[in-house]
Parts: C-alpha cells; structure tokens; sequence
C-alpha cells in the first residue's frame, strides 16, 4: 500500500502576524479628530431620526449613543424625551454634539469613551445606539460585546452600518487602492451584513431584525462632495494628506468617476444613494 507523507506547515506561515490593535486604535482616534467630521455629521441627522423610530425608543427609557461623533443619533434620541448619554473617543466631536444640545434645547450627558471599553455597569441601559461609528472600531467581537453587556435583558441595540455593496463601500475600496488599510482587519464594512452580525451578536439575541435603507448623500457636484470630503471627513482627508501631488490627481479623478456612476441627479446636482443596514437587536 502506498503511502503518502504528510510535512507540517510552515510555523513561521502558520503564524499569520497579529495587528497592533492599541496601535491602531490610535491612529485611527487621529484620522476621526482630524478635518471636522461635523461638517459630514450633521448632515445624516435624518438616519439618527429613523434609527430611534426602528428600535420604537421610548419616553423616560435610557440610552446609550456609542462613538456617537456629533451627536445625531443622541440629539434624535433626546428630541424623544430618552434619558441619553452621548459617548465618542474624540473630545471634539462630543464638544459639537454638546453644543448642539444647548442650541435645541434638549437635555443630555457626555462622556468620552472608547467602543470596546465603556466605562459603565453592566445592564444599565434600555437602548443602546451607534450610527455610523461602532462600526469603524478595530476589535469586533470586543465592541460588540461591551454593547451587549452594557443594555439590559429585553433592551434593543439600534445601529445603523454602511454596506460593502453600496456606495460607502466602493469609497472604502477607492481610497484603500492608493493607502492600504491595516493588515489582519476585519472591514468595518462587515458591520453592514446579516451574518457577520449573526456572528457578532447571534448567540445573546433573542431577535434580529435588519432592512436596508438608503442615505442620500445631496451635494451641489460632485467636485463640492470631494472637497468637503477631502477637507473635513476624516478617512479621506488623511489618505489625500498622505498622498503626493500626482497620486492626491488619481484619487481625484477616482472619486469623480466614482460619483458619476452613482449619482442620479445627472448635471443639475449630485444625488448619492448610499446604502446601509439598519439593524434592531433583542438581548435575551
């Protein structure tokens, strides 16, 4: 009989190298503070608004808006007479969201907190949000468990993440062809699909409910949405910072080819249909 010799891997290949999560981290807390997110921020408030409708948010319940940036979801939250702790790991933004409060008038509390450590009890919350932001964090499976730890049994946890087939996604994938993501991430992307959520959340849900809605990014053109997106948005500002001046050209066009395959104002404007996922999750 013949037989077959079987080698062991390679140790040194076996061994896929572990990111340096606290290092990014870091860096990724300086791409969020740099340029002025609350110029973009402000401007998906109306997701804020929905999310709070989707989780059926309460009078008197109290919430939890997590890297919740300028505030749009805790603003919607409060505006439905919720107790809300707005939480972020950019002192900045918390200070635009702050004053956003006093200007509406509504009552609130702040905190700056990072996703996959919050610094509260467990069980303390009824609802526990994040638009656009929890997604973006570095360790999952940690930021999803600090937000169920932190909601009661019975609560809802209400976000809303971008998808990776929508447009979000293609500008994830354009910027990252000119400065690479970290090696050994997951993309925050995934936040935005039914069974990573499974993944994250499955075992400790008693429901799960997801429906897809669009974001309509409105801007005059499509060289007003880059130069917003260039000066103020994070992520893009700091791949433009990085790049010389022929390669900052590329992007450039990139992004303008980008957005006329998705617009659907033709030449009078620029409509964006930006797809996410709006997701409403039961702890047991």
């Amino acid at each position: 009989m013949q037989t077959t010799q079987t080698r062991a891997p390679d140790a040194q290949a076996a061994a896929a190298p572990q990111p340096d999560l606290k290092a990014i981290k870091t860096r990724q807390q300086a791409t969020w503070a740099s340029g002025d997110f609350g110029v973009v921020g402000t401007t998906l408030q109306i997701v804020g608004e929905s999310l709070c409708e989707a989780v059926d948010l309460h009078a008197g319940e109290s919430v939890l808006d997590v890297a919740a940036g300028n505030g749009n979801a805790s603003l919607a939250a409060a505006r439905r007479f919720a107790e809300v702790m707005s939480t972020d790991y950019v002192p900045e933004l918390l200070e635009q969201g702050r004053a956003r409060a006093a200007g509406d008038r509504l009552p609130m509390q702040f905190k700056v907190a990072d996703a996959e450590d919050l610094p509260f009890e467990a069980d303390r919350f009824d609802v526990v949000l994040s638009t656009f932001g929890v997604m973006f964090a570095p360790n999952q499976e940690q930021a999803a468990a600090e937000m169920l730890r932190v909601v009661k049994s019975g609560g809802r946890i209400g976000m809303a993440n971008w998808t990776p087939e929508g447009f979000l996604g293609e500008l994830f994938r354009t910027i990252a062809a000119f400065v690479p993501p970290p090696a050994g991430l997951n993309s925050p992307m995934q936040w935005g699909t039914e069974p990573r959520l499974v993944q994250l959340f499955g075992t400790r849900a008693a429901d799960i409910r997801c429906e897809r809605r669009y974001f309509m990014f409105r801007y005059r053109s499509a060289e007003h949405f880059i130069e917003i997106f260039r000066n103020f948005y994070g992520p893009t500002h700091k791949v433009f910072a990085a790049l010389d001046a022929e390669n900052q050209e590329a992007l450039h066009k990139r992004l303008t080819e980008l957005l006329a395959r998705f617009n659907r104002a033709g030449n009078k404007a620029l409509v964006v249909p930006a797809e996410y996922l709006e997701v409403v999750i039961t702890k047991r």
